[in-house]
């Protein structure tokens, strides 16, 4: 097996897959996203029941405790150190919430200089947080929580119910670590809501709890839903170069990790019950997640809505709250970034929302490393280095076995090419030869291929670890490249990238057929041209990995000729 093919040949399929992939989504079938209307039948069809399918009994108009009507357009506003956000009154939805440890582009000093420099007008940068929860029409997403009452009890606040709030502006001092926001709703007839949201310091888990306070003379029962509502997400600032999953994602018991995308919210409506796990909407870097009580009982459901919305959700089992007593429901909202160990810590499982598929046990412990090795040097870039180093040291013998291989080719190429030479009318003598020459000088034409293919999942995995990492948003490493999950603004790193290749090609063996030489040639000046949008992190790796395989295989090389 011809080395050079069997790597020409994996690097075109994985060009061609990836540029397969963007296209699809930048260029293909796309629905459009209309403004959403809602009608009376809406604000029933998007409401959870027992069966999962559309609610089926009138929703009651909700009454706050004084007389006094809360205004439609009145908003109440939270901020704490990590979040700002809004909560409207009607059902409590939290709506607008702005990452604020987050903008959504970063300046860069040395590119400013340089413009400077030049006489150029700086680019604007929008350095505004990135903002999760919206409730505009266009990027719609909600994070709704409410009650829905059992066949012949009283109706409870639905997220449709106006609640009564005591103020609108909460802001976290810096004597304070909680924010507590209290909402009330009541039907008039002695049955209270009371929902409060609980905000912590430096938190992005978001503490939800509803009390049902029955002062009537008949017994109420009902159920908790916690439900994520959403239109099709588009990244705006990501690389477009770079494609990650972005839809629902339920983790149970039994099934663990799974993701509900949109169109299976639309074909096949989700119903399935579990004790704990969580429902969630995931982007890249960024999640939301409602997380019912761990050792509760709920029902898992998704819901396809008009206007391209859709639904994520779970509710419990039905609860009843006798004359004159109450009972709490209780929730837990995340909404921030897909930080692992933070993560970890909130609920089982949710870490996996950053998404390395079915390279997750590889995966893990390349992440798990790389925030080890940060955790001594302090700066993402160098952690990089050190990861792609161990990870270099630990196929190291692998790596030398494939280097000596194309090394003894490499040394009897000039023979090969004298038989192609004499046999150029007979192909199968040709080959005969060839075999026969491979035996006498004891060369594996497979040696080079073979540790390259077993490289390949711990590669790929290092790849998606480092597009995956929220850490590595925006993060700096030195002089220039202040953002490695952007592209190196003045292309040095692609550029030094294309020259270690062509370094690393001309100690390979040449093929011998002049074509694929000729397309072997144009190999570095392709991928430093491809490697221009890729982010910084990522270029980086492949210039240390490639400057760690040229003194490797240069050593090799060396060795064997002067063993001649």
């Amino acid at each position: 097996m011809d080395n050079i093919r069997f790597i020409l040949v994996v690097t075109f399929a994985m060009l061609i897959y990836m540029l397969y992939d963007a296209w699809q989504i930048d260029y293909g079938p796309k629905r459009e996203t209309p403004v959403a209307q809602q009608t009376p039948q809406d604000l029933k069809e998007d409401l959870p029941t027992a069966t999962g399918e559309p609610q089926a009994e009138s929703r009651a108009e909700a009454k706050p405790i004084v007389t006094e009507v809360t205004e439609p357009d009145a908003i109440i506003t939270v901020t704490t150190d990590v979040l700002a956000l809004e909560i409207d009154p009607k059902g409590g939805t939290i709506r607008n919430l702005d990452l604020l440890k987050y903008p959504r582009e970063k300046e860069n000093t040395a590119v400013e200089w340089v413009w400077n420099l030049f006489g150029f007008s700086k680019p604007e940068k929008d350095l505004s947080p990135i903002r999760l929860f919206d409730s505009t029409a266009e990027r719609l997403f909600l994070a709704q929580s409410g009650l829905i009452a059992a066949e012949g009890s009283a109706n409870a606040a639905t997220h449709h119910s106006v609640f009564n709030y005591e103020k609108d502006q909460y802001y976290l001092s810096e004597d304070q670590d909680t924010i507590t926001v209290p909402l009330t709703w009541t039907n008039n007839e002695g049955l209270t809501v009371t929902k409060t949201l609980t905000f912590k310091r430096g938190s992005y888990a978001i503490g939800v709890n509803q009390t049902v306070s029955n002062d009537s003379t008949q017994p109420w029962t009902g159920r908790q839903y916690k439900q994520l509502l959403r239109v099709p997400y588009k990244d705006e600032v990501g690389n477009t170069f770079i494609r990650t999953y972005a839809g629902g994602v339920v983790y149970t018991e039994e099934n663990k990790y799974q993701k509900v995308s949109f169109d299976d919210m639309a074909s096949d409506k989700l119903n399935v019950k579990t004790t704990g796990g969580w429902s969630a909407m995931i982007q890249h870097y960024f999640a939301a997640a409602w997380i019912p009580p761990k050792d509760q009982e709920n029902t898992f459901y998704t819901k396809d809505l008009k206007d391209w919305r859709y639904v994520i959700g779970s509710y419990s089992p039905a609860f009843t709250v006798e004359p004159n007593s109450e009972m709490e429901f209780n929730a837990q909202l995340f909404a921030g970034p897909k930080i692992q160990p933070m993560m970890e810590e909130i609920a089982k499982g949710l870490e996996l929302t950053v998404d390395y598929a079915w390279l997750t046990i590889i995966a893990k412990p390349i992440y798990w490393l790389l925030n080890q090795i940060h955790g001594f040097v302090g700066n993402w870039g160098l952690s990089i280095i050190g990861v792609t180093l161990c990870i270099k040291l630990l196929f190291f013998k692998l790596s030398q076995a494939s280097f000596r291989s194309m090394a003894k080719m490499r040394k009897i190429q000039p023979r090969l090419k004298e038989l192609q030479e004499r046999f150029a009318d007979d192909r199968q003598r040709f080959n005969k030869e060839m075999m026969d020459m491979y035996k006498r000088e004891k060369v594996n034409p497979l040696g080079g291929c073979l540790p390259i293919l077993v490289q390949i999942p711990v590669f790929i995995s290092l790849y998606w670890v480092l597009v995956e990492t929220v850490e590595l948003r925006q993060a700096p490493f030195a002089l220039w490249i202040q953002d490695l999950s952007a592209q190196d603004p003045f292309f040095i790193l692609p550029i030094l990238m294309g020259i270690t290749m062509k370094i690393q090609q001309s100690l390979n063996p040449a093929p011998i057929d002049p074509l694929q030489a000729k397309i072997m040639k144009m190999f570095p000046i392709v991928f430093t041209v491809f490697f221009l949008f890729f982010p910084a992190g990522l270029v980086l790796y492949w210039v240390v990995n490639n400057t760690l395989s040229i003194i490797q295989q240069w050593y090799i090389t060396k060795n064997l000729e002067d063993a001649k």
